[in-house]
């Protein structure tokens, strides 16, 4: 079973060809396309997606991430270790030097409206604390 990306927490993310890393990204995540220009591709994540722009040249980086709210952080993971990546915690470093921080949607203070999870397939619950955090944030009605 592959995670299915959620959210993003920030993006930016360059690779050093975008046809090695979306054939990269699609062995951890299920991918849906979006569209292509140029040297760049673009990924859905629900109501959201991501860039892969190609022609990486600055050094791997150690403590810059991009932060990807998956459906499931350990099948995220494991995937990612199956895939040859560097996994530590619940980070994993690509084959150019991108840390990719993966974290539960169950975990974070945002959520997905009903529409978007549905269109996605998903049925996603909270924690107790994050829906206690988005409560402190938003009010009673936004944690459900």
């Amino acid at each position: 079973m592959k995670a299915r990306l959620v959210g993003i927490n920030h993006v930016a993310l360059e690779v050093g060809d975008v046809d090695e890393a979306l054939a990269f990204y699609g062995r951890i995540f299920e991918l849906e396309l979006r569209g292509r220009a140029g040297r760049m591709a673009f990924v859905d994540l629900g109501d959201q997606f991501i860039a892969l722009a190609g022609h990486r040249t600055q050094e791997p980086d150690e403590h810059r991430h991009l932060g990807l709210v998956v459906d499931d952080k350990e099948a995220a993971l494991e995937a990612a270790r199956e895939a040859g990546a560097r996994v530590q915690g619940n980070t994993f470093t690509d084959p150019w030097g991108n840390n990719l921080q993966v974290v539960g949607y169950e975990d974070v203070q945002f959520t997905k409206t009903p529409a978007i999870l549905s269109s996605m397939g998903l049925d996603l619950a909270k924690t107790d604390a994050a829906r206690a955090e988005i409560t402190r944030k938003l009010g009673p009605d936004a944690a459900s």
